[in-house]
């Protein structure tokens, strides 16, 4: 157990932002999986452009990696083209 006021704040703190990172990434990944689902193309379509959102958002915040990011971004994309 931490013993200085500092590393106790730092494990309160912590703690908070791993909630609130887990919150949003399994937001995001819901999202992906029901565009993945998407039999419509319009609807599809309409989706991506808040699904890349949430994706660029996750990697500005470094949640996930930029690369991971943009391999996501493709790969959504090209699934809505192939629609």
């Amino acid at each position: 157990m931490a013993n200085h006021q500092s590393a106790k704040k730092r494990i309160r703190q912590s703690e908070k932002r791993r909630l609130h990172n887990k919150y949003y990434a399994k937001t995001t990944r819901n999202a992906v999986k029901k565009l993945r689902e998407l039999k419509d193309k319009a609807e599809a379509e309409k989706l991506l452009p808040s699904v890349t959102a949430m994706i660029d958002k996750l990697a500005k915040i470094n949640v996930i990696h930029k690369n991971k990011a943009s391999n996501l971004k493709s790969k959504l994309t090209k699934h809505v083209n192939k629609l």
